[in-house]
């Protein structure tokens, strides 16, 4: 078994020209295709509509291919975009083709594994709390325990589009009532799946957590989870990344937590794990993927001195602090083709976050 993947380059959120091509010449299956994960030049937030037309272009694209209904290809392919283009960061979207049989063999080098997943449905009531976390936690250990790895430590990174399912009115009325206001919305959602993650992994222990510390203890976080959330979703859609010694091909992931979104030296860490030299050449570069999660420190200083992400009401926090770390790893790593997801509710430490890297390293014969 092993994981081949396509970075592309997009002219706008419904560019799926490349991608088409691809497919027609046959260079991988569409049926082998597990995921799709890009960035798109939208605003980010809450009525950012060109992730959606991302991911209409492609269910379209793959409907025929797939021999299902547009509207059943999501059940078969994870699309997880990110909107928010800032500065330097270049339109892209990253192909995941899984090929080839698993494999009984146990090899000396660990290459990239990714196997995908659907939550069950939450209710609106379980979003931001422990009904979420633990469903989390029980389909990331489902998922991993499917990759042949040696120790969950081999994890790297879990991608997530959180549930936000819809409910009305009376029902938030009624929830309040009884005293607990429901959370169902993309804060719970993300700090509930990091934290399902951070249990998954065993970076927290099941006797830390509760209801109360969510959104309030922020000694509680996974250094591996990469969560935004949907709007009308009902199920949290979830890709796990690991390392694993029976996957072959020329792919390898490593990751690391960010202290804050100006630390170069902890993206060069990760980088030196992949045993990168940076920066890297743009025209060969061995970056397959980089994700990040960036947060404007809610403490309201970085480094010891005062920001004004939070106070400035003519451009959004969560675009300053894109815009921030994704020049910063664009400068680091040499390449602006990086994919970085803002607001980090129990993703790494207060006001930093997670990194990690996908690089394309020599194959190793068995």
């Amino acid at each position: 078994m092993r994981v081949r993947a396509f970075a592309i380059d997009t002219r706008d959120p419904a560019d799926v020209d490349e991608l088409r091509r691809l497919l027609d010449a046959q260079a991988f299956a569409a049926s082998d295709v597990i995921a799709v994960i890009g960035k798109t030049e939208g605003n980010g937030g809450r009525n950012d509509f060109s992730r959606g037309l991302a991911m209409a272009a492609l269910e379209h694209l793959f409907a025929p291919r797939l021999g299902v209904a547009a509207e059943q290809v999501q059940d078969r392919v994870i699309f997880s975009f990110s909107g928010g283009t800032e500065g330097v960061v270049a339109p892209h979207m990253l192909v995941l083709v899984r090929e080839g049989e698993r494999a009984s063999q146990r090899r000396p080098v660990k290459r990239l594994a990714v196997a995908i997943g659907h939550t069950r449905a939450f209710a609106p009531e379980e979003i931001g709390r422990m009904p979420q976390i633990e469903e989390t936690a029980r389909l990331v250990r489902e998922i991993a325990g499917t990759l042949d790895l040696d120790a969950l430590a081999d994890v790297h990174l879990v991608q997530m589009k959180g549930a936000i399912p819809k409910f009305s009115p009376e029902q938030a009325q009624a929830a309040e009532r009884a005293g607990r206001a429901l959370r169902c919305d993309m804060v719970g959602s993300r700090a509930a799946s990091a934290l399902g993650v951070a249990l998954a992994l065993g970076e927290v222990e099941r006797a830390q957590l509760s209801d109360e510390v969510v959104c309030n203890d922020w000694s509680l976080y996974s250094g591996v989870a990469s969560c935004s959330a949907k709007p009308g979703q009902e199920r949290t859609e979830i890709v796990v990344f690991a390392n694993s010694p029976t996957w072959t091909g020329d792919l390898m992931i490593e990751h690391g937590i960010l202290a804050d979104i100006l630390d170069i030296e902890g993206v060069r860490a990760v980088a030196r794990k992949l045993g990168l030299t940076l920066p890297v050449d743009p025209a060969a570069s061995p970056l397959v993927g980089v994700f990040a999660k960036s947060e404007a420190d809610p403490r309201g200083r970085i480094r010891g001195r005062r920001h004004t992400m939070l106070s400035d009401d003519d451009i959004s926090d969560t675009r300053y602090s894109r815009c921030v770390l994704s020049s910063v790893l664009a400068a680091t790593l040499g390449d602006t083709r990086v994919y970085v997801s803002t607001r980090a509710e129990h993703h790494g430490p207060l006001g930093g976050g997670p990194l990690a890297i996908v690089a394309r390293l020599p194959e190793v014969s068995t």
